[in-house]
């Protein structure tokens, strides 16, 4: 799950260009993963003040304590390969890259326009077929759908 600008960008280095100006999509991804198993990269850890409802797994090669309601992974591929559970990769770009072949589908927030990200999700429409999205949603200027992604069989 990922909100992404039209050129694939994530994030720059001072975090998410439209972080809190789409009230809407923060109840869209909570109505997806609330109560799941969400893995994190290291630095999306950092980010967060506190864990998201459900299990928050950390893909980190730092063998160090995480605060409470975090558990360390310490390979993302392995765990991806060996859990029967359905989960939610939530990134960031190092993460997203290092484990896309792992991925079935895709739940994206497709924004319009290009927020000038350094850092940005893997090239994904040769090998997934879009099968829905929702009408257009403009917020604070922003305007955006939620797409759903299969990948070709």
């Amino acid at each position: 799950m990922a909100a992404i600008d039209e050129k694939r960008g994530l994030a720059d280095n001072r975090g998410i260009p439209w972080y809190g100006k789409l009230p809407t999509d923060i109840k869209h991804y909570h109505a997806e993963v609330d109560g799941g198993v969400i893995l994190m990269g290291y630095g999306t850890y950092v980010e967060l003040s506190k864990p998201l409802p459900g299990r928050n797994l950390v893909a980190s090669g730092k063998a160090e304590q995480l605060r409470p309601g975090f558990e360390l992974v310490a390979d993302a591929r392995e765990f991806l390969k060996n859990t029967q559970d359905n989960v939610w990769v939530f990134g960031g770009a190092g993460l997203f890259a290092s484990t896309f072949d792992l991925v079935t589908d895709l739940r994206l927030t497709q924004l319009e326009g290009d927020f000038h990200c350094t850092k940005f999700f893997p090239e994904f429409h040769r090998m997934f077929i879009l099968t829905s999205q929702s009408e257009s949603i403009t917020e604070n200027g922003i305007t955006f759908r939620f797409e759903t992604w299969q990948r070709r069989p």
